[in-house]
Formats: structure tokens, C-alpha cells, sequence
């Protein structure tokens, strides 16, 4: 029957001709991490919300790790979050790609997001939390990271008020906010940024990015009080737009925030080069911030991006 099927055939004499070396070889690639598709609820007192994500745990690791919860833009969960995750992992971290869109039945995009910003914070929290729970996760060094619209999560999610409200003395130990439309902060109510937890901010930005002028992040935080200009820090990449790190086709896209609030059109532009400085830079910023040495192939310098510590 074998000698009917030709393919067959060759298979079972190349499986025939290969050495039998006495030991099992793994099915399962050792380096590759644990993915769980997890449920928990929003921190909401109005409503139950069940807010879905991905749960990714290093492979190799023992005890409990630190972790960082990850946050969409406005188009929803795409490339980004797993360009960031693999790296992250790579060094050591759990991670927690949180979709915010499905549990409210949003398809993404300028209209289809909810209206503020403000009104997603319950989600990141309720990450927060689900992951102080999980036995294997050191409570007390949990990060966030977001892009665009998770990256404004991102920076309210490191003030003082807010998570006062939702989680008190539970807080996130570091943050890293991609393109985080720093024109927005103490001019719209409800986007207060001047009185902080102190965990450690790190500010991407591209230098075209038309949210923002050049300098808009660098101005915010240069704007604040000496001793949160301590520990919030902004990385500007040059000739980088909006989303420079979504390595996907590029597209352009109309949004009323965009230009300083005035509204208009926003390219999304693919920067390699300037992508994998940034996950580099943000691997590194988590490692230092959150007590994780980093790993022997590990480059934590600076990088050629503008570099603005807003002192």
C-alpha cells in the first residue's frame, strides 16, 4: 500500500536513513513562550465589562516574573503589540496584550473607539490587577506600555489621581507611552498630567508625528515641576511619524486630535530602523526600572534618536 503512494514512500525512507542519537528530540521549541487567551474584568463601578487579552509567559523561567501590560492605538490590537511582546519575553517578561475594542463591540479607527480616552482606564486596571494575582507574577513590578491611544493610557495611568481611584496603593511600576499626542495633557479636561505615583515614564515620539509639533512631548514634561522631570524622559526619533514602529503597509488617516487639536490628516509610516530602537530602548527602560539585569546580548545604549531628559 505504502509503494502505491509515491510521497509516502520517500517519507518512510528518509525517516529510515535519519541516526537514532538515544535521546528524544523536543517537539516544543524551549525558547518559545506560553500563550493564554485570558479574560478578566474592568474595573468599572457602573457596569460588568469583561475586557479579553493575550497572556504570553517566558519559557525557562521559575518563580515570579515582572510583567508588562500592553495597549492598543486607536485601530485596535495589531503588530505592534507582538513586535514589542517577543522582545520583552526574550528578556524575561510577561506580558499582557489587553483588546479593549472587543469588549465593548468596537471595530476600531476614529469612529469606532469610545469617545475618551478617560473612559478605557477601568481596562488597563483591571490588567493590572489580574496579573498581581497570577502566582507567577511579582505584583510589585508590573509595567505598562502603550501606542497612540494606549500610549495616552499609558502616560494617566502613571498619575497620582486615577489610580488613586481605581486600584490605591496597587500601582504600576513603569511606563513606556509611544506617540502619546502630548498636546492634549492640561488643556482637555480629564487629561490632568501634574501630579504623579512616581514610577518611572519613558516618552517616545516620532519628530513628524502631526498629533504633536517636534518638541510637543519635550515642552510637556519640561513644563512639569523638578521632581517629575526626575523620573519622566522623552526619546524623540528623527524623520519618524505617528505609529513609526507599526510595520505594516503605510496609510494615512483622519483624525480630529490630530494637529494640536485642530483635526487633519495623519501618515502612518513603517520606520524599521527606528522600530527596533525603540523596542530596544523600552526592553532596556523596563529592565532597569523594573530590577531585571539584562541579557548578554543586551544593547542599552541611547541609540541615534534625539534624546530629551526634559531636566
Amino acid at each position: 500500500m505504502l509503494a502505491r503512494v509515491p510521497h509516502l514512500a520517500a517519507l518512510a525512507v528518509a525517516l529510515a536513513a535519519l541516526p537514532i542519537t538515544g535521546r528524544a528530540q523536543p517537539l516544543i521549541d524551549p525558547d518559545v513562550p506560553t500563550i493564554s487567551y485570558v479574560n478578566f474584568p474592568a474595573l468599572e463601578q457602573t457596569m460588568s465589562r469583561t475586557v479579553s487579552g493575550q497572556l504570553r509567559v517566558p519559557a525557562g523561567v521559575s518563580g515570579k516574573v515582572p510583567a508588562v501590560v500592553i495597549v492598543h492605538g486607536s485601530g485596535g490590537v495589531d503588530s505592534r503589540g507582538r513586535f514589542y511582546a517577543e522582545a520583552l519575553n526574550k528578556a524575561g517578561f510577561a506580558t499582557l496584550e489587553i483588546d479593549m475594542w472587543a469588549a465593548r463591540g468596537w471595530l476600531g479607527g476614529v469612529t469606532g473607539r469610545p469617545r475618551s480616552v478617560p473612559q478605557t482606564l477601568p481596562d488597563a486596571y483591571g490588567a493590572l490587577v489580574f496579573l498581581s494575582q497570577l502566582p507567577h507574577v511579582d505584583a510589585s513590578r508590573i509595567g505598562i506600555m502603550g501606542f497612540s491611544w494606549g500610549g495616552v493610557v499609558t502616560m494617566l495611568s502613571a498619575t497620582a489621581p486615577y489610580t488613586d481611584a481605581y486600584t490605591g496603593s496597587l500601582r504600576f511600576a513603569a511606563h513606556v507611552a509611544n506617540y502619546p499626542v502630548c498636546w492634549v495633557y492640561n488643556h482637555v479636561p480629564g487629561y490632568a498630567f501634574a501630579s504623579f505615583t512616581g514610577a518611572p515614564l519613558l516618552i517616545q515620539a516620532g519628530e513628524l508625528d502631526t498629533y504633536d509639533l517636534p518638541d510637543t512631548c519635550q515642552r510637556l514634561v519640561s513644563g512639569l515641576q523638578p521632581p517629575a522631570q526626575a523620573f519622566i524622559s522623552v526619546k524623540r526619533y528623527r524623520g519618524a511619524t505617528h505609529a513609526f514602529d507599526r510595520l505594516q503597509p503605510a496609510i494615512t488617516v483622519t483624525d480630529p486630535y490630530s494637529h494640536l487639536g485642530r483635526g487633519g490628516q495623519v501618515d502612518f509610516v513603517p520606520n524599521p530602523p527606528a522600530a527596533f530602537e525603540s523596542r530596544r530602548t523600552a526592553v532596556c527602560f523596563f529592565e532597569r526600572s523594573l530590577g531585571v539585569a539584562p541579557g548578554d546580548d543586551a544593547d542599552c545604549d541611547e541609540g541615534d534618536g534625539d534624546r530629551d531628559d526634559g531636566r
